[in-house]
């Protein structure tokens, strides 16, 4: 009797636990909030993100450009990739005439869901429509400007799905919101506040098409910059979405202001540190996600970076959703595949302080680094790039010194252009105070974002001698750039050249100026699962490896991932200290890191 009692509780727990997870989502930010989030998002890590579409046939915007924002370019008039396809293809080219070149011949998706697999990716988020408004699916709202009805004459968005399911993985689209070409309403062009008729007639049935018949699990809205989550219909879209598809079903946080909800998106930056909400770093392989042919190689992450980095994500308690951009034939690129199968390798070996895990009370280990060289001038836009690739792109700190030589015996008009903070030295005066971080960007719009600063002051200068000038820049999150200029009467205003600079006070000196840039960089990160404790070190740890950490247990284990063999360790004065002698060269498992698994 005693038995039959349990087992009926039981059932009762299992059918009310059940109940709950399926209770149906109200469209209130408080239903919503109650419902959070599924714990596949947290435990995956990784997910590929895919941008194709017809931007990428010509593939190819400024270097630091984002290439599948082309057609901005072709309405607004005053883009280098619409010079760059007017030269290639005919100065009566226009950017629909694209839909007629985007054959995806070489477009093979079970090719692609295999080779995500095997780059060790849980999910895989597909552009579906970007801002174009360019449908890759057989989408009535977008007659004539599908990949159904033009170009590939194949569901993009069907086909993919259904081999990423079949390889076992979660499948996600991304769908902008807005869109530059519709008629109804042409974003950022008509006023913002006009667009009712658009998401009522056009945006909310089209996203509910998409999702019905494809029924995603992962939802990644963008665009929603200008615009409420009310003017979006956001609470109502995700209720809609989440009652739909169920408990694996997750969005983003892209649906406007006054939305505080979905899993944060950090684009092209080191990353954040949060514990209590999903969170999934977005970037390319290279500096754009549609394929950019104009970025030079060092734009691309090398196999370090790209381990590391993805690493330092996962320990601050987030993953990484990593873009491929393919071409229009359908091929990604091999450098691309190169990458993937790559990261796929290290985590064959090290998934398992990876996948699931949760992060550590002590995300990292960082020390300072600086490294020193001789700038030309100072006039420079990073963007959400960094000046060196051992510097780190968010929170670095840049200095110049040397001298200024004037050619005019008048006063000087000095202006300092900045994100985010700068001061300027002339002669041992400070002239120019502005140590204060910028207004951040939305994510997504790093295309179209001013976040600089001016700053503007006077000196008396005379002809002909040497000041020495200091410059001090610090960069906090997203986009780093910086320049300064000078005028006078005599002089009209320019970036302070290079002629005018010099290096030290002597009558040989070399021109320019010293430039040298610091921040702090990750050499082990940290992760957790169980009662284990995984140590990824980023950086080789010759002798021994000392690791900050609390005192473990007396009968703790410690081994690296790929090697079955115990390595000594001692614990004195706060620290771990790990002797890594026992392991030869040899036995190294894998490239980039290596783990330490501390089993107590």
């Amino acid at each position: 009797m005693k038995r039959i009692i349990i087992i009926l509780t039981l059932l009762f727990l299992w059918a009310s636990s059940s109940v709950n997870a399926q209770q149906k989502v109200e469209p209130t930010w408080e239903s919503i909030q109650e419902r959070g989030y599924p714990e596949w998002f947290n435990d995956a890590k990784l997910g590929i993100f895919i941008h194709w579409g017809l931007y990428s046939v010509p593939s190819w915007t400024k270097k630091e450009g984002y290439s599948e924002w082309a057609y901005k370019g072709w309405r607004d008039g005053n883009s280098q990739a619409v010079d760059f396809a007017k030269k290639v293809y005919g100065k009566d080219f226009e950017y629909k005439d694209f839909r007629d070149m985007f054959k995806a011949e070489l477009f093979d998706a079970q090719e692609w869901a295999d080779l995500f697999k095997r780059a060790g990716a849980k999910y895989v988020v597909l552009v579906s429509k970007h801002h174009d408004g360019y449908a890759m699916w057989d989408s009535k709202y977008s007659p004539g400007w599908n990949s159904v009805e033009t170009g590939p004459k194949r569901d993009i968005v069907g086909e993919l799905t259904d081999a990423v399911k079949k390889d076992g993985l979660k499948m996600g689209l991304y769908y902008s919101l807005p869109e530059w070409s519709n008629k109804i309403h042409r974003w950022e062009i008509d006023d913002n506040d006009s667009i009712g008729k658009y998401v009522d007639q056009h945006m909310v049935p089209q996203f509910k098409e998409l999702v019905s018949k494809y029924k995603p699990s992962l939802i990644f809205t963008d665009g929603e910059w200008w615009n409420t989550a009310e003017q979006w219909h956001a609470r109502e879209l995700i209720a809609w979405y989440y009652n739909l598809i169920g408990d694996d079903a997750i969005v983003n946080d892209r649906w406007g202001y006054g939305a505080d909800y979905g899993y944060k998106t950090p684009e092209y930056s080191a990353g954040i540190t949060m514990t209590d909400r999903p969170w999934a770093e977005v970037r390319g392989i290279g500096r754009s996600f549609g394929l950019n042919r104009n970025e030079p190689i060092e734009n691309y992450l090398t196999e370090d970076d790209l381990i590391r980095h993805f690493a330092t994500l996962v320990a601050n308690g987030g993953g990484l959703t990593l873009n491929v951009g393919p071409a229009g034939d359908g091929q990604i690129p091999l450098l691309q595949q190169e990458r993937l199968l790559q990261l796929g390798n290290w985590l064959n070996v090290n998934g398992e302080a990876i996948y699931g895990t949760r992060a550590y009370k002590k995300h990292t280990e960082e020390k300072e680094i600086s490294i020193t060289r001789i700038d030309s001038t100072i006039n420079f836009n990073w963007v959400r790039n960094s000046p060196d690739s051992r510097i780190r792109v968010d929170h670095f700190t840049g200095e110049w010194n040397g001298f200024i030589s004037p050619s005019y015996n008048e006063e000087y008009t000095f202006t300092a252009k900045a994100d985010d903070g700068v001061k300027v030295w002339i002669d041992g005066k400070l002239i120019i105070d502005q140590w204060n971080k910028q207004d951040q960007t939305l994510d997504g719009f790093v295309q179209g974002a001013e976040t600089t600063q001016t700053h503007i002051s006077k000196i008396k200068l005379k002809k002909g001698e040497k000041y020495p000038i200091k410059v001090e820049y610090f960069e906090d999150v997203q986009n780093a750039s910086i320049e300064v200029k000078w005028s006078s009467k005599s002089q009209k205003e320019e970036i302070i050249p290079y002629s005018s600079l010099y290096v030290d006070s002597s009558l040989n000196s070399r021109n320019g100026l010293n430039a040298k840039y610091s921040s702090f960089k990750s050499y082990i990160a940290y992760t957790q699962k169980g009662n284990n404790i995984y140590a990824i070190l980023l950086e080789w740890q010759d002798d021994r490896c000392i690791l900050n950490i609390d005192r473990p247990a007396d009968n703790t284990k410690v081994t690296m991932l790929g090697i079955d063999k115990d390595l000594p360790w001692k614990y004195e004065k706060g620290q771990m200290i790990i002797d890594m002698t026992p392991i030869k060269f040899s036995e190294i498992p894998c490239h980039s890191a290596w783990t330490l698994k501390i089993s107590q």
